[in-house]
């Protein structure tokens, strides 16, 4: 994929933006359990950060896709998980459906904010009893006059106690599973609507929600779309977002790699330096082939995506790719830290627990498998 000096302008943007405004803070945000993410999004959207590939028209830049990639690699120089993965649930997961297919009015009330870093969004698809099952969803929008009534509740909500509005998927009727659920904005201070907050064993930055909607009332203007296409909708997100997935892990794997390199160098044991083994500097050269290798997967999903062209398989292969080489190379460097590997607030540690992630969220490793073996033939007869 080539880039341009406008690509490499952004990702020397975010790059100089983390230092400054985001790793110096981490440890704090990391105690805390969360960051000030309406102050972080405004200076996100200050510099323009937040609408890369949204039209200008909303306060959008009207880039391509392959921008939104320079942008989440770069974010991977973050000295945690939890801060990227907030920014990017606001810039390809939650507004995509809105940009593409909302009003014009619904973009003007919560696109233009959202781009503008005004708002907080929050994307509600996964339920208690249904997370990569995305047809399984259970929370309900009904017709009630001009409103619609929904019912239900809404897990694992990155952004869930902050966010200004939500994203969210509801059945909007009674019909087929894959038929009958529709995509709403849902502005977070409705009544009816009642937070948790979840503790999770990483991203402790990010805040987590649970969310309870109690006959909460929304206009029917706010439908996203039509009814009936929020499953469509949302998988067609899903490309994006699992994309988003793999290109963010890039630059973490390698900082984890460069410090491992650096540790190691300085750590001796029985005389010599532990990166003077064999064992350890053939695999840490083992494990940065394989992000290269991820890289160039990433990449060229990106461009063909950029084209036009279909890019479930690919983008199924990244996320999946991405989910286990992060948790692979995170073990492993740990292991040549010691006793020190081991400690709540080591890098390695660190991103041991907030790599995990990656191959549950935005569709678990198990369904990029059954998404790849449909598109290559082999499921078994009558398997879905």
């Amino acid at each position: 994929m080539l880039f341009t000096a406008e690509h490499r302008q952004i990702e020397d943007t975010v790059t100089r933006f983390v230092e400054k405004e985001v790793n110096p803070f981490v440890p704090d945000w990391e105690r805390a359990q969360e960051f000030p993410s309406h102050e972080v999004f405004k200076k996100l959207g200050n510099l323009g950060l937040l609408g890369l590939k949204y039209p200008e028209e909303y306060g959008g830049a009207g880039l391509d896709f392959s921008y939104s990639l320079v942008m989440a690699e770069a974010l991977g120089t973050c000295a945690c998980g939890g801060v990227p993965m907030a920014i990017g649930v606001q810039t390809d997961m939650a507004t995509p459906a809105l940009a593409r297919f909302g009003s014009d009015e619904l973009r003007k009330e919560y696109l233009v904010p959202s781009i503008a870093g005004d708002y907080v969004a929050c994307l509600g698809v996964s339920e208690p009893g249904g997370g990569s099952d995305v047809a399984a969803v259970k929370t309900s929008a009904k017709h009630d006059g001009g409103d619609y009534l929904i019912n239900g509740t809404k897990m694992w909500i990155t952004n869930g106690l902050k966010a200004d509005w939500c994203c969210l998927l509801a059945n909007t009727s009674d019909g087929p599973a894959h038929k009958n659920k529709s995509l709403i904005v849902v502005p977070m201070d409705a009544k009816g609507i009642t937070k948790q907050k979840i503790h999770k064993i990483g991203m402790h930055s990010s805040d987590t929600a649970q969310l309870f909607f109690d006959n909460v009332r929304v206009p029917r203007r706010n439908l996203i779309g039509q009814e009936g296409l929020g499953f469509t909708f949302q998988m067609m997100q899903f490309q994006e977002e699992r994309l988003w997935g793999a290109a963010a892990g890039l630059k973490s794997m390698d900082r984890l790699i460069d410090l491992t390199i650096d540790y190691t160098r300085q750590r001796h044991a029985f005389g010599k330096p532990i990166l003077d083994n064999q064992v350890v500097h053939f695999r840490l050269a083992e494990l940065r082939t394989e992000v290269e290798a991820l890289r160039a997967l990433t990449y060229r999903a990106v461009e063909m995506y950029v084209s036009g062209k279909d890019v479930t398989r690919l983008a199924s292969m990244a996320k999946l790719k991405a989910g286990r080489l992060q948790r692979e190379v995170a073990d492993a460097c740990l292991q040549y830290w010691g006793g020190m590997g081991f400690t709540a607030d080591n890098p390695l540690s660190q991103a041991y627990r907030d790599g995990r992630l990656t191959s549950i969220g935005g569709g678990a490793d198990e369904i990029m498998l059954g998404i790849i073996c449909k598109l290559e033939g082999t499921l078994p007869k009558g398997a879905h």
